[in-house]
């Protein structure tokens, strides 16, 4: 009733049972029928790492042509180990697996892609189980990026749907992925707000020393904001664009591996998340946010007027020249920082930015841009020149101050250091920048928001779009046009008029009178 070959084959097993339900096994009457009962196929796999022989047994075909074509696709998938013994094994661990959850066989093809890139034989290969994997691989990649995608994955991506296959990811579930976020989002938002409302209520005492009662119900209201979560971050529309594209990478490489054949993440639809658009700090908003407190945009910028009232505020701060070379020339705050005196000609007035320093978390290191339009050579106006100057005179005086006094002091190279010479962290020039703006006076901008200031001026004083793109190094005009172009009211008006001059008219239009009723 067998066909047995190379230690296994298919034969029948009979699933007769008895009146107490169980199995009649031999003493089976119908046994002498020669069809009778169902296909069922055995095959020997290679033994066990300890050296137990082990076989793959699977009951219940309808047909022996279809039990047949399973014990030949075994054997197919064995013979892809050839004279490799631990392919084999892995192999058989594999078929293994299979016989005991009883999930359905692979195709030979799907197994032969797997053991070729070296990845995992698991008839259950989940997602977060690929991404560790992926993520293994990006040593090479800039620290801040592997660190961004390992962010996504361990807070976002694994929880949710890590423990999906990754064979049978769908777009229906990725949009349900997207959704979960959106709705956590509500849920965070609810309790940033209840937060903000309780420590509201924990700052309203009554005037005066507080009596008993008082001190009683501030405790009382003290002890709840105590047991609130703490404020949490949206995860807002530009997140949830990186979130996708990290998992379309990801897929795309595991595409690349002939892991799986189709990346649902490329299909799923997500609302395109706007850029936040400058907004100049005009007086009605000025006046608006000293009432409100808050900010009309994410990003602000200051007029002119704002920056050089700022300028001359800090002008004797030893970082002066850094604030004054961010306002006028757009560097970002990392570009800033890793300024090198090599990279700068101050008799031909330019600046090569060819390396910066990032802060990965709070460590700090040199990198080069991130990008070709990052590393660019921009130009120097007299006046930053004349503060360059000025900067590294001050900085060699001290360098010799300190040394003649025996303390120590490092050349490290920087247009700006702390006072021994060595690197600057960027959070550090943030949060000074911060305390200095508030001291001025001045509406809150963030020290990136200088930029945005530099790109007005370049527009305000004539330069376009390719301008200000070169200028501050971004990789397209798009993003500049999104951005940076908070055009000053004196200069739409300007362009205004001009566009009025350019239209001939035969007859000057005479000046306006009131319009009088019947009455006038």
């Amino acid at each position: 009733m067998s066909s047995s070959r190379r230690g296994g084959g298919v034969s029948r097993r009979c699933e007769c049972r008895g009146p107490d339900g169980k199995l009649l096994d031999a003493s089976c009457p119908l046994l002498v029928k020669k069809n009778h009962g169902r296909p069922q196929i055995h095959q020997e796999l290679p033994a066990r790492a300890d050296g137990r022989r082990r076989r793959f047994r699977r009951t219940g075909y309808a047909t022996v042509t279809a039990a047949q074509a399973d014990i030949d696709r075994i054997r197919s998938i064995l013979d892809l180990a050839g004279d490799d013994p631990d392919a084999a094994v892995r192999i058989a661990d594999y078929l293994e697996t299979i016989a005991k959850e009883r999930t359905p066989l692979p195709e030979v093809a799907e197994v032969s892609r797997k053991l070729n890139v070296g990845v995992k034989l698991d008839p259950k290969m989940l997602l977060g189980d690929y991404l560790d994997k992926w993520l293994s691989g990006k040593e090479k990649l800039r620290k801040t990026t592997a660190n961004d995608y390992a962010s996504q994955v361990r807070v976002h991506i694994k929880p949710r749907i890590g423990h999906l296959r990754i064979d049978r990811l769908s777009v229906g579930q990725f949009a349900d992925f997207f959704q979960a976020i959106e709705d956590a989002n509500e849920v965070i938002a609810a309790e940033n707000q209840a937060r903000r409302e309780q420590e509201a209520r924990c700052r309203a005492a009554a005037p005066g020393r507080p009596k008993g009662d008082e001190r009683a119900r501030m405790a009382a209201e003290q002890a709840k904001l105590t047991e609130m979560k703490p404020y949490r971050r949206l995860t807002g529309p530009a997140r949830r664009q990186r979130i996708r594209a990290t998992l379309r990478t990801a897929l795309n490489s595991a595409i690349s591996q002939q892991v799986i054949t189709f990346n649902a993440a490329a299909y799923v639809e997500l609302a395109a998340g706007k850029r936040p658009k400058a907004l100049l700090w005009s007086a009605e908003r000025i006046a608006r946010w000293k009432v409100t407190g808050q900010k009309p945009s994410a990003v602000m910028v200051w007029t002119p007027t704002q920056i050089g009232a700022f300028l001359d505020f800090i002008a004797e701060q030893p970082l002066y020249a850094l604030f004054h070379l961010i306002s006028f020339r757009g560097l970002r705050r990392g570009e800033a920082c890793g300024a090198r005196w090599e990279d700068i000609d101050l008799d031909t007035g330019t600046l090569t930015v060819a390396v910066e320093l990032v802060q990965d978390v709070y460590v700090v290191y040199e990198s080069e841009p991130k990008s070709d339009s990052g590393a660019r050579t921009i130009a120097l106006d007299k006046e930053t020149v004349r503060v360059l100057r000025e900067h590294r005179k001050q900085q060699l005086t001290a360098a010799a101050a300190r040394k003649e006094a025996g303390q120590d002091w490092t050349d490290s190279g920087r247009v700006f250091v702390k006072e021994d010479g060595t690197w600057l962290h960027p959070q550090s020039v943030s949060d000074l920048f911060e305390r200095l703006v508030a001291d001025s006076g001045l509406p809150p901008i963030r020290l990136h928001d200088l930029r945005h200031s530099a790109a007005t001026l370049i527009h305000a004083s004539g330069g376009d779009m390719t301008v200000i793109k070169e200028t501050l190094g971004h990789s397209g005009i798009a993003i500049s046009a999104d951005t940076y172009t908070s055009l000053l009211p004196e200069v739409d008006q300007a362009v205004a008029e001009a566009a009025a001059a350019l239209v001939p008219r035969a007859r000057k239009s005479a000046p306006t009178t009131p319009v009088v009723g019947p009455e006038g």
